[in-house]
This record gives C-alpha cells, structure tokens and sequence, in this order.
C-alpha cells in the first residue's frame, strides 16, 4: 500500500518539477500564433478551452491500454510501479509534450511529416506507413474491445455483430464531423465518467484495505517471462506509447497558447500513468497475487474479465458497471480519433484538403474496409502487433524531440536517453518474439545492442548536418495577423 500511494506522489510531484523544467527548456512562447488561428478551417483547426482540450487529450491517448496493459503487467509484480512512474514522467510526459509542442510550432503536423522534416525524406515514408499501420490496429483493437465489454455487460441480449456496427457507425459521425460536434461536446462528459470510475477503484481498494504489495525487484511473473523488454512491451500506455504521438497534433491544432501545453500534453500523460497504477494495482491486490492473476486471465476473457471483476467487487453492481462504462469508454474515445488522426495523416501525405465531406469520405471510406475486416481477426494476434507498431512509433517520435532539440542547442538528452532506451527494448522484442525473426534471447540482446548503437550514432551525425544546415525548427507566421488570441 505505501509503495502504491508513494508512487502516485511521485507522479504528481514529476508533474510539477520535471515537468515544469521540460516546459522551461522548450522555450515557450506565448505571443506566436497557434494553428487553431493560423490554419482555422473549422473542421480539425478549431480553438477550444484548455479544461476541454486537456479532456478530449486524456480520453484521446487512454485507450484499454492503461488498463489492460497494467493488468497484464501485474503479472510481474511491484516491479510495474517502477516503469509506469519512471517511464510516465521521464519518457511518455517528455514524448507527448515534445510532439503536441513540436507540431504547434509546425502548423500542426503530425508525426510522419514532422520525421520527414527532422529525420529526412525517407523517415517520412516509413512512418507514414508506421503511424497507418498502428492507427488502423488501435481503430479496429478499439472496437473488438469495448464490444466485448458491452455484450459482458448485458449479459449477451444484443447480439455482438450488432455493437460492432453501432461503434463503427459512432466513429464514421466523429472521424468526418468537425471536431467541435461530437469530440468537443461530448468528451468532457465522458472524461468525468472515467476520472470517476478510475478513482472510485481505487479508492475503494484504499478503504477495504487492499492487500496492495510492497516494491520488490523481483520477478514475480508465474511463467517466469523476462522482465526486459516484455515489461516494457506490456505496459506502454500509461508509461511509454508511441500511440500518443499520432493524437497530440489533433490537440495541437485546437490549442489557443504554447503555455497551455503543459497541462494538455505532459499532464494528461500523467494522469494517464494513475489510472494505470489503479488497474496494475487492483490486479496485483485482488485475485490472490500474479499466480491467481494469471489463472483467472487464462481461464477465459483475458484483461476484460478482471476489469468487470475488480470493478463489482470493489463498487457493487451499481457502482460496478458505471466502472465498467467508463472503461468502455477509453477505447471507444480513443478508436474514433485513430480514424480521425489516419484520415487527417493521410490527407497531409497526399495534400488532399478537407474542408469538404466529399473529401473526407474518399479517405475514410476505404479505411474503415479495411478495419472491418480486421476485425475478423484474433484480438490477441491484433494486440501483440500493435505493441510492436506502438512502441516502435515511439522511439521515432522520441528521436523526432531529441533533433528538435539538438538543433535548436538545448538539452536533447531529455529525449535521446528514453528514446535509446526503448529503441533498446523494441529492437529486442522484434528479433526474439514468435512474430519477428524468433532468435535465442541472448541473440536477440547483442543484435539490439548493435542495432542501436548504430542508429544513435547515425542520428548524431545527421543532428550534426542539420544543426549546419540550419533546418527550420517552426513554420514562419510572420505574415499572418489576427487579434484572436
């Protein structure tokens, strides 16, 4: 219990220190333009309040992943506390704000055209394909999930095909409507709902005096998986999610001040990284440790399962299922603006405008095709692919911050070490897991350490060129006017 409440401190206290230093050493500046002014089209460059931006941030990067992936990262014990509170406030708080602040600077690009501007031409093509690639995956995991949930929760009267189509229906309204009729209106009550139910689990775990444990470094796993880089695979939302770089430029082009990115990027992340102590501490507490954890995932309906538990037995039926609501609700509010994120990344590589619906409906249109029929494939195949795409997406977007910063003589090192560090982890995964090349672990580490020691060395030489070149580091809006702000 006391390792559980000095984490959350910790992130509370990461927010207000580390977190004002990384605002401090960006440079904010608070008299340039936003492009929710410079580039107004009132369909995704909107200016909205910092209190519904911030909202509409959280429900946008807390998809199941903080919740389904501290519940699987439970499986290892305490140890998941250490990187949900390290990796929130050192890489997942320093990745987002880099990106949503990044992107503000550029009229709101998103990540694969920022890649392109700072990790040269060739970038952008990869992660265009990367950020498709997972934006698909994440659309289509997040409509199985909150599915499956729904037709849990009533007890299998409406028919799962049903659900399916209605959740797809709800995110083609608010992947093609303008940003502020159904995200900007509706959000704000969804994000209540979800602050509710996450602190309502945990505080009842904190009044029936949960068996919380205390921190070990020990591996706890019962099928003895390695803590490295399973863990940090695992755990990604709520920690470290490259997922989260392809949502801030959507906020980026409704903020109305740089001094507001604080709040929306770096702290929603943070907020974020709570909800997933809640949900990797209920796992750990409430099913006779790792051992009882692992049976009970085994036995059928893997994380869902748990969260419908947890949530009855710690809030009652009535209670209980407002949880529920509010965990249906991440994935489905995080599913609609990957579409919504897919569709506006693929209109910039393309250069196809999308003031009018016609327009918007040639790109969304065969996206959703493809989605649809994703969904006839396993939700666990679906899952280890995206953990893959994700953490992938963000070690670039990491590299994407640490060039910013080489180039602009500031401190890139906030950015390069995390970004090493998963860089490290991902390459791992990729050369050992069944779905990579499936090499010895030990094999797998000396190729990942080769591997990165080469990349980090190549973006040193190439910070090195661009620093010379004097690549721009922010669009010049010196022409535009407007007393908006």
């Amino acid at each position: 219990m006391i390792t559980f409440l000095f984490a959350i401190v910790l992130l509370v206290v990461g927010y207000f220190t580390y977190g004002k230093y990384i605002e401090k050493m960006f440079g904010v500046k608070e008299e340039r333009a936003t492009p929710a002014y410079t580039s107004g089209d009132g369909v995704d460059y909107v200016p909205m309040s910092t209190k519904k931006n911030s909202l509409i941030q959280l429900l946008n990067i807390a998809g199941v992943g903080p919740i389904f992936g501290p519940i699987m990262g439970a499986l290892y014990g305490p140890i998941a506390f250490i990187w949900i509170v390290v990796g929130a406030i050192f890489a997942g708080a320093v990745h987002d704000y880099l990106t949503g602040m990044i992107s503000i600077r550029n009229r709101g690009a998103h990540l694969p055209e920022l890649a392109g501007k700072f990790l040269g031409k060739v970038m952008k093509h990869i992660v265009n394909v990367f950020a498709l690639l997972l934006l698909v995956l994440v659309g289509t995991v997040f409509v199985s999930a909150p599915a499956g949930l729904l037709y849990n929760l009533m007890n299998g009267w409406m028919a799962m095909g049903v659900i399916v189509t209605l959740i797809f229906i709800y995110y083609i309204l608010a992947t093609l409507l303008p940003i502020d009729k159904i995200i900007g209106r509706f959000y704000p009550i969804f994000g209540a709902l979800l602050i509710i139910s996450a602190l309502g689990v945990g505080g009842m775990m904190l009044v029936k005096g949960a068996p919380i444990p205390e921190l070990t470094f020990a591996n706890l796993h019962p099928d003895n998986l390695p803590i490295f880089p399973l863990l940090f695979l695992t755990i990604s939302c709520g920690a470290l999610s490259g997922f989260h770089a392809t949502q801030s430029p959507i906020i980026s082009r409704t903020t109305q001040k740089e001094s507001q990115g604080r709040k929306i990027f770096y702290g929603m992340m943070i907020a974020e990284a709570i909800i997933a102590m809640i949900w990797a501490a209920a796992g750990m507490a409430l099913f006779n440790g790792p051992v009882g954890l692992n049976e009970l995932l085994v036995a059928g309906g893997g994380p869902a399962v748990i969260v419908s538990e947890a949530s009855t037995m710690m809030l009652g039926a009535v209670g209980g299922t407002l949880a529920i609501l509010g965990v249906i609700i991440l994935p489905i509010t995080s599913g609609d603006t990957a579409f919504r994120s897919a569709r506006m990344i693929i209109a910039d590589y393309i250069k196809y405008p999308q003031v009018k619906m016609v327009s918007r409906l040639w790109i969304a249109v065969p996206m959703f095709a493809i989605s649809i029929a994703l969904t006839q494939v396993d939700f666990d195949i679906l899952w280890r692919y995206f953990s893959w795409a994700n953490q992938s997406t963000a070690v670039i977007a990491l590299f994407v911050g640490a060039m910013y910063l080489f180039i602009a003589g500031k401190n890139y090192w906030v950015a390069l070490i995390p970004g090493t560090f998963m860089l490290m982890a991902t390459t791992t995964y990729i050369l050992n897991a069944a779905i990579g090349f499936g090499l010895p672990m030990n094999v797998s580490y000396i190729g990942a350490s080769v591997i990165s020691i080469f990349l980090v060395a190549l973006f040193f030489y190439s910070a090195v060129k661009a620093r010379a070149a004097q690549v721009p580091l922010e669009e010049d809006i010196t022409a535009w006017k407007s007393t908006a702000i």
